[in-house]
């Protein structure tokens, strides 16, 4: 069984994965526009989630929740089912390939064989496709790789059966109905106000705030929690945003090339002048990556280092506060 499936390689997981799947399905629609359409960009602390040990930080939405909101407001809909049973998740994958139908699969990334070691670690929310089955192989399209690999029967069931936060158990989600036409502009337009809202929420830990709450708790770890815990938390800031999140700049630049095609859609060059903005906010994510990087790589020479990179981020969240309350009046 071999799906006429074609790959493209795109910046993460789940936005390639929607991309891909409507591409096969006859609907040109990028890597970013799925993005900003589902509102997939945020930045969140979630202090009672531990992950790897540390603290969870995020910047973009729960996994799911972006195919979920693109399908709503394109007109699409999507079957989803979770199995408590190995062999029930096996024999509908099976059917949905008999039937000539690519899926999508969340998967954990710790047991992934094809992902360089350096990348293998307990995070449960990667996303797949399958478009295919040879014996007891199943054919592979991942969208952070270059190219379509394979993955054992044993191996396919280890990682969508991985235990630990967000639990793919077996998940499997893939569109079943179709509009004649996807309704772009409204869907654009919902899409950005969503996120707007989510940036500006009157939340400690949520957006532009969750932002300047973790610059405060940067500034606090080393004396109450010691080096070595304060590295390892601001080690996982860098690996959610650069790593886990795939997106570079947490993303960033992702929205921005969603706002630089929703300029021409929606015939508003301001969207684009925006879209430039985002560009630049991204290079200073980046840049505090790379300082704070240093840090728990014990490559710092400032002695000052953890108020110095808590001090960039309190910059990035002023710089996102205006940014987003333009483009928030931008959509009205």
């Amino acid at each position: 069984m071999e799906i006429n499936f074609t790959h493209h390689q795109s910046a993460h997981c789940e936005n390639g994965v929607i991309s891909n799947l409507m591409k096969h399905h006859g609907f040109q629609v990028s890597e970013p526009m799925a993005f900003g359409i589902g509102s997939g960009l945020l930045f969140c602390h979630i202090p009672f989630l531990m992950v790897n040990h540390a603290p969870a930080f995020t910047y973009r939405a729960l996994p799911g929740i972006i195919f979920k909101r693109f399908a709503k407001r394109v007109g699409i809909k999507i079957k989803r089912e979770k199995f408590k049973s190995p062999a029930k998740a096996k024999a509908v994958l099976d059917k949905n390939l008999e039937n000539n139908n690519p899926v999508g699969l969340q998967v954990g990334v710790y047991n992934l064989v094809y992902f360089p070691d350096e990348y293998r670690f307990h995070f449960n929310a990667h996303n797949l496709v399958v478009y295919g089955k040879e014996n007891d192989t199943y054919l592979i399209s991942d969208p952070v790789m270059e190219e379509v690999t394979t993955l054992t029967d044993k191996q396919l069931e280890k990682v969508r059966f991985a235990k630990g936060a967000f639990a793919p158990k077996g998940h499997i989600y893939y569109p079943v109905d179709f509009p004649k036409e996807l309704d772009l502009e409204k869907a654009i337009v919902k899409g950005i106000k969503h996120t707007c809202k989510d940036m500006l929420a009157p939340v400690p830990v949520l957006g532009v705030k969750g932002i300047r709450y973790t610059a405060k708790l940067i500034r606090k770890w080393p004396k109450k929690k010691g080096v070595k815990k304060a590295n390892h938390y601001l080690g996982q800031i860098v690996r959610m945003q650069e790593e886990i999140g795939t997106g570079g700049g947490g993303f960033r630049y992702i929205f921005a090339a969603f706002l630089q095609e929703s300029s021409k859609i929606l015939k508003k060059p301001e969207l684009s002048e925006l879209s430039k903005e985002m560009t630049l906010i991204g290079d200073s994510w980046r840049d505090f990556a790379v300082d704070a990087s240093r840090i728990y790589k014990n490559r710092s020479a400032k002695d000052d280092a953890y108020n110095h990179v808590a001090t960039q981020l309190e910059a990035i969240a002023d710089k996102e506060e205006i940014f987003f309350k333009k483009l928030r009046k931008a959509i009205k």
